[in-house]
This record gives structure tokens, sequence and C-alpha cells, in this order.
């Protein structure tokens, strides 16, 4: 009996243990399994992509001029109201004429005598000494008048419209101008351009402006100038740009979109859902297959593109094999099994 009894504790043994060893086994290739993630890849290769930015603006006149006399007098008349349109040169405002026919008269005097002296000095009938004083007179008595008569008679500088307008005749002119002058045949608009563009943007180029006020409608306009510091605070550099307007539709203080297409440049893009974000930081990763180990590696985003994302990091380059699924779930050194 007690030998029957040894032989099932042995037996029992036995079989405890080899099913302890079929239990690791189990475990073992679990666990082998598990070390293996599948995940689907691309190779990255660079494309001409051509970066398009867009930014927000208020338009201005391209040209806006203060009228006014440069001495103080009564206002005699005003010949244009707020929103005329006035030419090259057209008379605005007239001021009192007073001290100007005064010195009308006065010159036409003094024109008179240098003419006399003139035909005198001709047949060498006039001493030099009253020859050159006289002519000296004339020519004051001429600036003053040309002086007086710009100041009296305010014309436009340039051809454009009367966008203010402070005064009603008769009232003394006190240092305010008379009128404002805007030019609108043409606008401008000023665009704070990221440093990283400073290369690529060039007098002439040209950009696109558009309106919410005609939503339908594209204005060309042009770079007029690149300035050539860049703000140390916004790392910014600021652009004038031109935009014509013979139309004449767009206005003085209209708020304006500026989209801009720079040359295209040979660059690595990704699929957006490729790209990764550290929780609780704005670090952005990509995992790529080394010879079937995920390496990850941080990145910079530039430009969107679509679904599209391009990437910047001297650790990536073309040819390198991105895992664009199944990235989630890996960390640095995890076995990969790409599927295809």
């Amino acid at each position: 009996m007690n030998t029957i009894i040894k032989h099932l504790v042995s037996l029992s043994t036995i079989a405890l243990v080899l099913s302890s060893c079929s239990g690791d086994k189990a475990k073992s290739t679990e666990t082998t399994t598990k070390k293996f993630e599948n995940v689907k890849t691309q190779i990255l290769e660079k494309k001409p992509i051509a970066r398009n930015l867009e930014f927000s603006t208020t338009l201005i006149a391209y040209d806006k001029m203060a009228v006014a006399p440069t001495s103080p007098g009564r206002i005699q008349k005003i010949l244009v109201e707020v929103g005329t349109r006035v030419a090259k040169n057209q008379l605005l405002v007239e001021m009192d004429k007073s001290n100007y026919l005064q010195s009308k008269v006065t010159f036409e005097n003094l024109e008179t005598d240098f003419q006399r002296v003139s035909k005198l000095n001709e047949s060498n009938n006039i001493s030099k000494q009253v020859y050159d004083q006289t002519k000296a007179k004339y020519e004051a008595a001429k600036t003053s008048l040309q002086d007086l008569e710009k100041n009296t008679f305010l014309r436009a500088p340039f051809s454009g419209v009367i966008s203010a307008k402070n005064y009603e005749n008769g009232e003394l002119y006190n240092g305010n101008p008379v009128l404002t002058l805007v030019d609108i045949s043409s606008l401008k608009a000023t665009i704070n351009i990221p440093e990283t563009y400073y290369p690529l943007v060039r007098k002439g180029m040209h950009v696109d402006l558009t309106s919410d006020i005609y939503p339908n409608q594209t204005f060309p306009a042009a770079i007029d100038i690149v300035y050539p510091t860049i703000d140390e605070s916004t790392h910014t550099f600021s652009v004038q740009l031109k935009v014509p307007n013979a139309k004449q539709v767009l206005r003085p203080g209209m708020f304006a979109r500026v989209g801009m297409q720079l040359d295209k440049i040979e660059t690595i893009t990704v699929p957006y859902q490729a790209v990764l974000k550290l929780q609780g930081s704005n670090e952005r990763y990509v995992f790529l297959n080394n010879k079937g180990i995920a390496k990850r590696v941080s990145v910079t985003l530039g430009d969107r593109f679509d679904d599209r994302v391009e990437i910047i990091s001297s650790e990536i380059k073309q040819g390198d094999e991105l895992v664009v699924l199944g990235q989630a779930r890996l960390n640095e050194g995890s076995k990969l099994n790409v599927v295809k």
C-alpha cells in the first residue's frame, strides 16, 4: 500500500513540474510576441513645395497731403467739398488776397523799372551799380510774389479726393490743415513677415489681395518696399505693398487679406497624423524604423499643406523610413513588424 501511495505522489509531482514548465513556455511565447509592434511605414522624400503665406492688413492711401498756407490769414473761399475728385494743380482754396494784390502792384512797378534799366544798360547809359540794385529789387519782389501766390491760391499737388475739410469760408486759418487730399488711385499696406522668409521675399513680387466687402474678387498687388531690418521682439520684418486701384473700389481703412506664394523649395512633408505631441508639452516627435527598431526623433513643424505637414529636424533625411500607422503604441527601442 505504501508503495502505491509513493508512486502516486511521484506522478503528481511530475505532473505539476510539467504543468509549470508548460505555463512558463506559454508566458515566454506570449512575451516574445508582444515585443513586436505591427506598424505601417513610408519612405521619406523631398519634393518641391510652394509656400503659401497669408496675412491681414489695413489699406491706407498711397499719398496724403495736408492743404494749408504757410502763414496765418483769412480763408476767403473753399472751392471743394469732402469727396470731390480733383486734378493736379486744380485750385482748391483762395485765401485773403490783400497782401498778394499789394505785392503784385509792387512787383509790376519794379518790373517796369527793371525793363527800363535793362535797355539803358544795353546802351551803356547807366552805371552797373544802379543796374545791379534794380535787378536785385526786381528778383526779390518776383520771389515774394510767387510765394504769396502759392499761399493765397492753394492748389492740388496731385490728383486725388478731398477726404477732410476743417474750415468754412471767412474763417481764420489757425494751423490745422484747411483740407486733406488723398490719392486713392493706388493704395498701400504694410505686412509683417516671419524672419525665416526674408531671403525669399523681393521687391516687385506679386501678391493677391482680397476683401470681405468683395468676396468674389481678387486684387493684384506688388511688394514695393522690403524694409532691411528685423524686429528683435517679434522676429519679423516689414514689407510695404502697392495696390493699384484705378477703379477706386478699394478705400483707405478697409481690412484686407494678403496671399503670397513664395518660390518652390524642396522639403520633406509627412501625413499630419504621423506626428505625435508629448503630453503637457509643445514638443512634437515622430518614429523612424531603424533596422526594425523604433527610433524617436523630435521635429519642428513647418508649413501645413492640406493633410500633410513639413517637418524639420537635423536627424531626418530623405530615404528614412517613417512610421505612419501604429506609432502611438511605440516607445524608443520598440521592435517593429512592418505590415505592407
